[in-house]
């Protein structure tokens, strides 16, 4: 059963992680060519948005079936897998509080045809980039597991 559960905990991981991490890293660049076209279509920006909320949601997948299987096991007590439930969380915390809302800031002032904040671009990569290092993080601390028995 283990194995089942570590199998569809990378697969989770690729299939919701690996979406978020591309459109979201994609967002910055979309908002400055939108920024610079005298139309300023959000057409891609919003489905870039929406990629990022809908994989988001998927990706709490990776967390449950990770504390599954490392229940199975038997390592929820090991130094390497609290680092990356804290890495986790904060990840998902910088997605939903600062990349989501900026990314939705940006797509609402490109609707009601406001000044553009010139900086908004920086700022999302900026936090993009944090988040995307967080996943980095936690994908090295998955593979090498530090102290663990297994040689790996």
């Amino acid at each position: 059963m283990t194995k089942v559960l570590l199998s569809i905990h990378v697969l989770a991981a690729i299939i919701a992680i690996g979406p978020v991490t591309i459109a979201a890293s994609m967002f910055p660049a979309a908002t400055r060519h939108a920024l610079a076209a005298p139309d300023r279509d959000p057409a891609v920006l919003r489905t870039l948005h929406r990629i990022c909320r809908v994989y988001a949601v998927a990706g709490i997948a990776v967390p449950v079936f990770g504390l599954a299987t490392a229940s199975g096991l038997g390592v929820l007590g090991d130094t390497w897998l609290i680092l990356s439930i804290v890495l986790t969380a904060v990840a998902a915390a910088v997605l939903t509080l600062l990349v989501l809302p900026r990314q939705n800031a940006v797509l609402t002032g490109l609707a009601a045809h406001e000044e553009p904040d010139r900086k908004a671009p920086a700022r999302l990569a900026m936090y993009t980039g944090m988040f995307n290092l967080l996943w980095a993080a936690v994908t090295v601390l998955m593979i090498v597991r530090p102290g663990s028995t297994t040689g790996a």
